[in-house]
């Protein structure tokens, strides 16, 4: 069969793309899957597409790509097709209009299947009975405004199926929608083993997942985190997405002073590392259509706790099992399900492995089958009776073949392209990278984009005037296996700074910059400096643009910020000095970036051996115009020079958006008053900032 999809814009993170590549994919390993694109907003998806699946764009958003369709006329007009209540509907005009049914008419797929509102209209009023039509439901019935809701179901009864993605709303869809001659039923979305490391469920660490909406009720799971920290300070609660409720969200933080246990991450396009660094994932929504990110932890071996929302984590969670299911909208029932875990490792342990089992009722090869058999048999109602004869010995046949030998023949995998005779292979470098308790990272480069007899892994500092370092990579032991090289914080000495990743050969000197696949930098949660002066530390990390690089710190002596605190009336610092003493004399410094005269200095108190403590509650008067600004260092004894303070010892690559501190009312020496606040700056170094 040839099955397409259209998708809203597979070039962006959510939900639905998530879902849509993986149901193409391993739908792909039997028959030919093209992914259609109404919007393309990214030079490549981010998420990734199966090298098996066509991906065709229709309308190019991007300003500076030579197809840029910005120009067209045709841009400036409303779709006459799409709902003006859809949520995107600004997005969709009479050329997207034009593109579309162009496409709905030509096509020679055999089944088409809509992913939103948006297209299952479309499907049903431009779509051909030449093809099997299916619209799919990503949220749920009740989920809709009345305008989507009304247009979308008029549009159902055009089609040949229509799958939600849990029993309770194909159910719901059913009583709402009576009599209709098209098929309601449901398919649960898919989730793929993911290639990262599983969870030691060992970090004080939870994560959540998904856009920043009210519907998500992170403001509760905030709430509810506040109660947790009361009781077990040590955890860390961390909220990837983006959306429109992040200003509300950054507002509860501050206002229950949670800046050094909430963090809001942002988007994040390979969330298989992330939920390999929890020991517990939060679910906190008031409805969920299914729950991929339910899915996702517990692939890594994270047991979820979740409201009992409707409609999806039910259907995928057994209580107590595999997982905790809470009651809706109850931040200390949401709390005291993420305390029973906390305080105990061992059940997070057994009810992550039992999710790791149960999950795998929800593999794409398993949810591939129950849409082939739907397809197959939308297909055999609509067949003259000659070919449904014809389609049933061909199923027996298939039936009697290995699964692998049952589709169209696969493709082999891409090569780079043969070179003329006598010559190399072109480079083209791609490497998965982990990191070890040690602080040690290793990087794997991939056989298959590579060629030669030696191998260098060359580290080229950002800004340091072709400073640049050389590794060795090892030869690999099998056709198929890496090239490898392990770099050690004890053995390498790096610059501080931003390093770039190539591969060089030997034969000829051709460097490539190296492609990042699967960076995993779990084990820098658990990972330790090592003792002595000088203070190094590193984090790999992809860039934007999709290439393995390395931050490193390298510094005679740190402090290290573990605790920032903002109270009425005060400014508190709590540290760990590292690659130095303290000793007599021990204060906090603040130097003004401008060089004027009002720097300050207050008191260190020693906690311990290496640990310190320091409360600012006055700063120098600011100046009528400026915004001052004051870097923050240690002085450890009396007579050494001051440290900078920091948060470096960890895996958080840039700080200065994730971490935001409020603001606090201090004095100046002439009794006035100033609004400052602690923030990070691009070096992940702490300052503070007055007005």
């Amino acid at each position: 069969m040839k099955i397409t999809f259209l998708l809203h814009n597979a070039y962006a993170i959510g939900g639905t793309v998530r879902s849509t590549l993986n149901l193409a994919g391993a739908l792909a390993t039997r028959h030919d899957v093209e992914i259609v694109s109404v919007f393309r907003s990214e030079e490549r998806p981010v998420l990734g597409v199966d090298r098996k699946v066509r991906l065709v764009p229709l309308v190019d958003e991007r300003p500076d790509a030579p197809t840029y369709d910005g120009g067209n006329p045709l841009m400036a007009r409303s779709s006459t097709v799409v709902p003006p209540t859809e949520v995107l509907a600004h997005r969709y005009t009479e050329l997207a209009d034009e593109r579309l049914r162009d496409f709905l008419d030509r096509t020679d797929a055999d089944i088409v299947v809509a992913t939103r509102p948006a297209l299952v209209v479309f499907l049903a009023e431009h779509g051909s009975r030449r093809y099997v039509r299916v619209g799919q439901e990503h949220l749920s019935y009740d989920n809709h405004v009345p305008g989507v809701r009304a247009a979308q179901n008029e549009a159902i009864a055009r089609l040949d199926a229509f799958v939600t993605v849990s029993a309770q709303d194909a159910a719901d869809h059913r009583i709402h929608l009576p009599g209709l001659s098209t098929r309601i039923l449901d398919v649960p979305n898919a989730a793929p083993r993911p290639k990262a490391e599983r969870s030691d469920v060992q970090a004080p660490l939870v994560v959540a997942a998904g856009r920043l909406t009210r519907v998500k009720r992170y403001d509760l799971l905030i709430e509810a985190f506040a109660r947790v920290v009361a009781v077990r300070p040590e955890w860390r609660l961390r909220i990837y997405g983006q959306g429109p409720e992040r200003a509300r969200l950054r507002a509860a933080v501050d206002g229950l002073r949670l800046n050094d246990h909430v963090f809001l991450m942002g988007p994040h396009p390979r969330m298989e590392t992330e939920w390999a660094k929890a020991s517990v994932a939060a679910v906190s929504s008031d409805w969920e259509s299914f729950g991929m990110t339910i899915l996702e932890a517990m692939h890594a071996g994270v047991p979820v706790v979740a409201t009992d929302c409707p409609h999806g984590p039910g259907e995928i969670i057994t209580d107590g099992s595999d997982g905790l299911l809470v009651p809706p909208g109850d931040a200390d029932a949401f709390a005291a399900g993420l305390l029973k875990l906390i305080e105990n490792a061992d059940q997070r342990r057994l009810m992550g492995e039992a999710a790791r089992k149960s999950v795998q009722r929800f593999a794409p090869d398993t949810i591939a089958d129950q849409y082939e058999q739907l397809f197959g048999e939308l297909r055999e109602a609509r067949a003259p009776m000659a070919t449904k004869v014809t389609r049933q010995l061909r199923r027996t046949l298939a039936a009697l073949l290995p699964r692998g030998t049952r589709s169209r023949p696969v493709e082999a995998p891409q090569t780079a392209p043969q070179a003329a005779e006598g010559q190399p292979h072109a480079l083209r470098p791609t490497a998965d990278c982990t990191t070890d308790s040690t602080g040690g990272v290793r990087i794997a480069v991939s056989a298959s984009g590579v060629s030669g007899k030696d191998l260098t892994l060359v580290l080229r500092h950002r800004h340091g005037d072709d400073n640049e370092t050389r590794v060795p990579l090892e030869r690999p032991n099998g056709t198929n296996s890496p090239w490898t090289a392990d770099l050690s914080l004890r053995r390498l000495t790096l610059a501080e700074g931003r390093w770039d990743l190539y591969v060089e050969r030997a034969e000829d000197g051709a460097r490539r910059r190296l492609r990042a696949e699967l960076v995993e930098q779990r084990g820098l949660l658990s990972a330790k400096p090592a003792p002595g002066s000088p203070f190094a530390w590193w984090i790999p990390y992809p860039t934007k643009a999709g290439h393995l690089a390395l931050r490193t710190f390298h510094r005679p002596a740190h402090a290290e910020a573990t605790a920032l605190r903002t109270d009425e009336g005060s400014l508190s610092v709590e540290g760990t000095l590292l690659g130095a003493a303290l000793g007599e004399g021990a204060a906090l410094l603040g130097v003004s970036r401008d060089g004027r005269p009002y720097d300050f200095e207050t008191p260190a108190t020693l906690t311990g051996e290496r640990t310190f403590r320091a409360d600012i509650t006055t700063l120098p008067r600011p100046t009528d115009t400026d915004k001052p600004l004051w870097d923050v260092f240690l002085r450890p004894t009396e007579a050494a020079a001051p440290v900078r303070v920091g948060r470096i010892t960890d895996d958080m690559v840039d700080r200065k958006t994730t971490t935001k501190h409020p603001s606090t009312t201090l004095t100046t020496p002439t009794g006035t008053s100033v609004q400052a606040n602690f923030f990070f700056t691009i070096t992940n170094d702490v300052a503070i900032r007055a007005t």
